[in-house]
């Protein structure tokens, strides 16, 4: 049996900075999405919250670029005009949990 080091600091809601002995990587997301950038894998998961189902994809650049583009997007504008941003947050949440 292997030794496993991890530990999650909170930076902001929904960021978060992840240590572990093979490197260090950023999660960005929640429940249902979550994007994890880091030094080995850059990777986007999707699933269904409380059922253990998700399904995972390896991001090329190209796809990474423009995820990253949209997230830098909407932090700008949730900075200027929280309230014009906060609805479009909440709507892509699955309403059935």
């Amino acid at each position: 049996m292997a030794l496993r080091f991890q530990k999650r600091i909170r930076i902001l809601p929904g960021l978060w900075l992840n240590l572990s002995k093979t490197g260090i990587s950023f999660s960005l997301g929640g429940n249902g999405a979550t994007m994890n950038v880091g030094t080995r894998s850059r990777t986007f998961t999707v699933g269904i919250p409380g059922t253990g189902l998700s399904y995972r994809v390896t991001l090329t650049g190209a796809i990474l670029f423009a995820i990253l583009a949209v997230v830098a997007v909407l932090l700008l504008a949730y900075f200027l005009a929280p309230d014009l941003i906060k609805p479009f947050l909440h709507a892509w949440q699955p309403k059935i949990f």
